[in-house]
This record gives C-alpha cells, structure tokens and sequence, in this order.
C-alpha cells in the first residue's frame, strides 16, 4: 500500500507538470504555466478585494506579488517534498526543472498586479453600491451611473492648492487627501454638494478651511485647503501679541477683562493695558499690542489693576473672524471690469466699505452704491465668494477675455454683472485678513 501510494505520488506530481515536468512536452508545460498564473491572479484579488475592505484603500503593489508568487512557490515546494516522501526522484536540480520553476515564479509575478487591480476595482464598485461613505479610488462608470449617490473624486496632491491668507497644510495631509472619492447623496444642488464636501473634508481629514468649486456631476473645477495654529494665535486681532508675565490678579478677574499691568520700578508705574486671557498659579497671559508687549520684563512681578467693561467691537470682530470659515478681503475695481458701473445690490454679496478713489471710507454702502474705476471695496465671505468678486473686478480684455484667459476664466459683456463666473485658478493681489 505504501509502494501504491508513492507512485500515485510520483504520478500526480508528473500530471501537473511541477516537478519532473520540461520543455521537451511543451503543451503541458503551458497548461501548467496557465494553471499558475490563473491561481496567482486570484490570490493577489482576494488579497486586494480583502484589504479595501478592512483599511479602506488600496494594497501595496509588493505585498500583492508576494502573495501572488507565493502561492505558487508554496505549491512547487508541497508537491515537490511530496514526491521525495514517497520514495520517488523529482529531480529537483535537474536544468529543466531548475528552469521551469523559475519561469513558474516570474509568470505569477507578472500577472499578480493584474489580480490587485481587478480585486480593488471591484472592491471599490461592491463598496459603493452598498453605501459606503468614503472610497479610495475611482469607480466603474457602471456603477457611477447606477449608483444613488454622487461620488466626488478629490484631486491629484499637486493640484490641491493653498489659501491665501491661511497657514498651508502639510504635504503628508495633502497626500491624504489625494484622490479620495466621497459618496454623497443624489440630487443635491451644486451649494448644497458643496457645504457637506466641505464638512466632510473638515471632520475626516482635520483640514481648517477649504475652498472648492463643484458641480452638480460632482466634478471638481478649483480645491483648495488651509490651516491655521490652535491656540490664541487665531484670536488675536492683527498688530497684537500674548504674553505670559508673573502677576497675581484680583480674585475676581476673569478672561476677557481689561487690565492694567503696574510695576515697582521702584516707584509704582504703569507699564501698559492689555486683556486678560488665562490664569495659571502665578503665571498670567494677557493680550496686549505689540509695542506693549516690548515694554515687559518676564521676570516681573507685575501688579494687575482690572479695568470697568468697555466696547471693543474691533478685537471683537477680529476674533471672530478668525475663527469662522468667512474671510474679509480688499479688492480694488479696475477699469474694464464686469464689476465697474454695477451696484453693490447686483454683487450678492456682504460689502462692509467701499473707499472710493477720490473721498472717504463709505461704511456698508446703499445697495444702489454704483461701483466706480479704483474703488476699494471691503468684503466678507467665504473663499470661493471673494474669488469670484476679485475675478469680476479685474480689466477685461477686448472682445471680452479676460487677462486670465489662460486659466479658463471669460469675462461676460458689460451690464451682465449678476452672472456667475467661472475661473479655475485664483489670481494674486488680493488683500486678506
């Protein structure tokens, strides 16, 4: 029985061609050639359609071919000792089977990249028709037009741009965020798109501020990112700076109180006013301007003397604004703009001031305030609104293009100011706070 089961061994081994099989019977060899890829090409799916699944993005090419050629290096070796443990010569060192095994090992290496692309494709079409939130990767167009939702495909990282007026984000966030396909629900209009990508992009990613352009298909036309510090940075208002100074304030002092600082030197002084904004021990942060801050000494101790309440809708503002997703801005009206000769009414947007070339600062100006040539106009709103705005104040070109007309940006005809501008790319020149 055992002679029997040694040369059922010896045959088996012989009938797949792993072992003893060569080039001198060439048409089993490619069965078994074939045989090996199909089974490294299944391997490598598995394993591609396994991983989109438990980490959401795409195997390691190297690990996919690893496994690929491995399965059939497994087989070669369980076979191969096999043979030798029913008393049978496989013949292992042999030319044509050195060379054949090799071969066998090159083939699935090849072919395993084409098992990882078809397992992630199709993981990526079965995650998205099952309601998946977040993909990597771009969808079958099958599944696109199927689909109950609108997938929105992030760009390349370096066509992912910075914010003016915001600190840039990290090239290792921006990588993270290239190429990510989110799944949003159908029908929603290009705002409504638009403030949930935003949301999404803020929440999964820890992005600050994000500027984007989207249609209604989900096609992105501008995307662009920004961060700013934690902290107090953010809440300081410009030409102002925190310090943390010895002091021992009253019992009753609290952030956001004025105060004066006052020093022994040796004669009691005031040294200057600032706001209170944290007390820690004997440790004391206050907000003050930053001619202020150069005045004091770190090692103190200073006095603190609290102040009666009084109005700061500057610092107030500030503040706020700093905090918020909307922006102020600067924008000067050029001559041959679509915005020269249209009122603030037609813009649809918040116009804080307006200084005209010649007169004074015109504070939240009428709707019927007429835009004339070199107005200076004060704006607040979001990123993509202040693009558009600068975009209709520029010089249009004769026969209405635009100096940008590189960028994709078309200036319409005068008297058609209320109508929507699409640029690609924000242009420079523009003065944020």
């Amino acid at each position: 029985m055992i002679a029997a089961a040694a040369g059922a061994t010896a045959i088996s081994a012989d009938a797949v061609g792993v072992v003893t099989v060569g080039f001198d019977r060439p048409g089993l060899a490619a069965v078994t050639l074939v045989t090996f890829a199909v089974l490294s090409v299944l391997v490598a799916g598995v394993a591609a359609l396994a991983y989109r699944w438990y980490f959401r993005a795409d195997i390691p090419e190297g690990v996919a071919i690893i496994l690929g050629v491995g399965v059939v290096a497994l087989y070669l070796n369980t076979t191969s000792l096999g043979a030798i443990a029913g008393g049978d010569d496989p013949g292992l060192l042999t030319p044509e089977t050195v060379f054949f095994n090799v071969v066998a090992l090159g083939v699935a290496a090849t072919v395993a990249p084409i098992g990882r692309y078809v397992g992630d494709r199709l993981a990526v079409d079965v995650f998205a028709l099952s309601g998946a939130k977040q993909l990597e990767g771009q969808m079958s167009g099958i599944v696109r037009a199927v689909g109950r939702f609108t997938a929105v495909t992030l760009p390349e990282a370096t066509e992912i741009k910075d914010m003016d007026a915001y600190d840039p984000v990290s090239p290792e966030k921006k990588a993270e965020l290239a190429e990510k396909t989110l799944l949003f629900a159908r029908n929603l209009s290009s705002e409504q798109l638009r403030e949930q990508l935003v949301e999404r992009v803020k929440q999964d990613y820890g992005v600050s501020y994000v500027d984007v352009d989207v249609d209604d298909d989900g096609s992105i036309g501008y995307f662009a990112v920004g961060s700013r510090a934690a902290g107090l940075g953010p809440t300081l208002a410009p030409g102002s700076a925190a310090v943390a100074v010895v002091a021992d304030p009253p019992n009753n002092a609290t952030a956001g109180d004025m105060v004066q600082l006052w020093r022994e030197d040796p004669e009691p002084k005031r040294v200057a006013t600032g706001e209170l904004r944290g007390v820690s021990d004997d440790a004391t942060t206050v907000a003050l301007d930053e001619s202020d801050a150069e005045k004091l000494a770190p090692e103190g101790p200073y006095r603190l003397i609290t102040l009666p309440a009084e109005s700061q809708a500057d610092r107030e503002f500030a503040s706020l604004l700093r905090t918020a997703d909307e922006t102020m801005a600067a924008i000067t009206v050029e001559a041959g703009s679509e915005l020269s000769g249209s009122t603030v009414g037609e813009t649809g947007v918040v116009i804080a001031a307006v200084r005209p070339a010649s007169g004074s600062v015109q504070p939240i100006p009428p709707q019927a305030y007429t835009f004339g040539v070199d107005d200076l106009v004060y704006l607040v709103g979001r990123p993509d609104v202040i693009r558009r705005f600068e975009t209709a104040a520029r010089a249009r070109e004769t026969g209405g293009v635009s100096d940008d007309a590189e960028d994709g940006v078309t200036d319409l005809p005068p008297g058609e100011g209320d109508t929507e501008v699409d640029e690609t790319e924000a242009g420079g020149g523009t003065q944020r706070s």
